[in-house]
């Protein structure tokens, strides 16, 4: 066996559900192994559509444990076995996993652990004792790993206050949003007919994305759009699922607009819907960096967004790429959309506000904090 340094790159994550975490690591994997290293995608569960967009040259390992906390003796044999150069583990539980297991394992793969959420933020409202359940843990072990990421200078402040480490001790590295496929993913015509039959006398699209949860807001979003409509003519697509499905539409009913809101569900494919949209609106009341704020200003979408923690005011550079309304605030929302549509930024700017979030950059820059051998 050959004496020189590992180069192989494992990204530890569960596949829980289409979230944002699932997509982002799965961009980077493709991205590291389109720079030629060896790349493992190290999997606790197998659920929602990201876990079966495996990108080329990237080789899967699956864990076969249900759980985050069960997959620790899984995952102390796959470091004893392969001894990976770096692991990067994504999502607290995870994280906290990784860390253990290196231990366990006695290997010296460094061990990155990546934040993507503003946790104080999510947490508001819960009870002291659920607070002190998911921060003590963090605090007690993240001081262990080799280096801590955020993916906004938002969530990188907040993971300092909950964790004690200095604040220069936490990397923010931006997420690998766009990939070389995107336009290409953007092309098909979509089969809503608000868009597939689009003319040029069609009242404007504006498009929210995102789990139908508190997090996203989606009832300010829907007051701002009643709003709009009583100006102006309009209509509002939401694509994505989640718990609170019936009541906004309830809500759409009570407010009058639901032949002019439509909620079709969750699409694995939302580009074709982004890059013909005359809006993209994010209404969130808490993001971590919120990839489809980024994916529409890439494929040249005009958006707003309210100004929440974290993540938007630095996408969109204090506003330059897209108008920042308060968070909750439907008129300040309302008056933005309106303004938007009426004077749209140019689509070759807005692409330009996403070239900071190119997977391949993106990935040159993880492996950098990761210490990978000949990185970059």
């Amino acid at each position: 066996m050959s004496g020189a340094p590992s180069r192989r790159i494992a990204i530890f994550l569960s596949f829980s559900g289409d979230g944002g975490v699932e997509h982002m690591m799965v961009n980077l994997a493709g991205a590291i192994a389109r720079l030629g290293f060896p790349v493992d995608l190290v999997r606790i569960r197998v659920e929602g559509g990201h876990a079966t967009r495996i990108p080329e040259g990237v080789r899967v390992v699956d864990l076969k444990a249900r759980h985050t906390w069960s997959s620790l003796p899984a995952l102390v044999r796959y470091l004893r076995r392969e001894r990976p150069a770096a692991l990067l583990a994504a999502k607290d539980r995870a994280n906290r996993i990784a860390l253990r297991a290196r231990r366990i394992a006695g290997v010296s793969t460094r061990i990155a652990v990546r934040l993507g959420n503003n946790l104080s933020r999510s947490l508001e409202g819960r009870s002291r004792l659920r607070k002190w359940a998911r921060t003590v843990p963090m605090r007690r072990a993240y001081h262990k790993a080799d280096a801590v990421i955020a993916v906004s200078a938002g969530v990188a402040e907040d993971t300092a206050a909950i964790t004690g480490l200095p604040r220069r001790a936490i990397q923010v590295l931006p997420n690998p949003v766009v990939t070389p496929d995107l336009e290409e993913r953007a092309r098909p015509i979509p089969e809503h007919p608000w868009l597939r039959d689009q003319g040029e006398k069609d009242p404007p699209l504006i498009l929210g994305v995102g789990r139908l949860s508190r997090q996203k807001d989606f009832p300010t979003l829907l007051r701002a759009f009643a709003r709009l409509t009583e100006e102006q003519s309009a209509r509002l697509v939401v694509l994505g699922e989640g718990r609170d499905r019936a009541e906004l539409e309830g809500m759409a009913a009570r407010l009058g607009i639901s032949g002019l809101v439509d909620f079709p569900g969750f699409a694995a494919n939302p580009y074709p819907y982004m890059q013909r949209a005359d809006l993209f609106a994010l209404s969130s009341a808490w993001e971590g960096s919120p990839n489809a704020l980024t994916e529409a200003l890439a494929l040249g979408t005009p958006v707003v967004a309210t100004d929440c923690p974290s993540g938007p005011r630095e996408i969109l550079e204090e506003g330059r790429y897209g108008a920042l309304v308060p968070v909750g605030d439907a008129p300040a929302l309302a008056e933005a959309m309106a303004e938007t549509l009426r004077a749209p930024l140019s689509p070759e700017f807005l692409r330009s506000g996403g070239d900071r979030y190119r997977d391949t950059e993106s990935a040159r820059r993880y492996l950098e904090v990761l210490g990978v051998p000949d990185a970059g």
